[in-house]
């Protein structure tokens, strides 16, 4: 293993790897702790969503609110977390979906995916690196509908609403 570069969120590595077929390759791999995102469902069934700014994306992007997993958290109170930081919303259940890794040919980054209810609005707190242009609850099949027309196009923010949305028993 050689190291490239050691981040904040991600370290770069060299790895030589032993593949199943007996084949001895050199893999570049990203390191990341990992993640937590929120679907949060208030009675009306509409879900929160945050217009942020994504420098990769060359722009802002609608997604579910989500964070990196500080060191030991887990992954439902980093959901909290962040829910309460990204939206000022406080939920009485965290349901968990399932978890997905983002890209998996080369990341090992995996996000947590949850499903929130009975939400209690409070004050949001938005971290200094954080620029979010626009917090809106929508109707979950009109989010799935965004995604549909290209409107959401986080794979995080795809999967947390399709997996909520069977959860909750809503179709598509």
């Amino acid at each position: 293993m050689r190291e490239i570069y050691r981040g904040r969120i991600v370290d770069l590595r060299l790895e030589e790897v032993r593949l199943p077929n007996g084949a001895v390759v050199e893999l570049e791999l990203m390191r990341h702790p990992g993640a937590a995102a929120v679907a949060a469902v208030d009675e009306a069934e509409r879900v929160a969503l945050i217009r942020q700014y994504r420098h990769a994306a060359g722009g802002f992007i609608w997604e579910l609110p989500a964070g990196v997993l500080d060191p030991g958290e887990e992954p439902a109170r980093c959901a909290a977390r962040e829910l309460r930081e990204e939206t000022g919303l406080v939920a009485d259940e965290l349901r968990p979906l399932g978890a997905i890794f983002t890209t998996p040919g080369f990341c090992d980054e995996r996000i947590h995916l949850f499903l929130a209810r009975g939400l209690r609005q409070t004050a949001h707190a938005h971290g200094h690196d954080e620029a979010i242009a626009e917090i809106r609850r929508v109707p979950i099949r009109d989010a799935l509908g965004m995604v549909q027309r290209g409107g959401i196009v986080d794979g995080k923010s795809i999967a947390g609403l399709y997996l909520a949305a069977a959860a909750l028993g809503v179709a598509p």
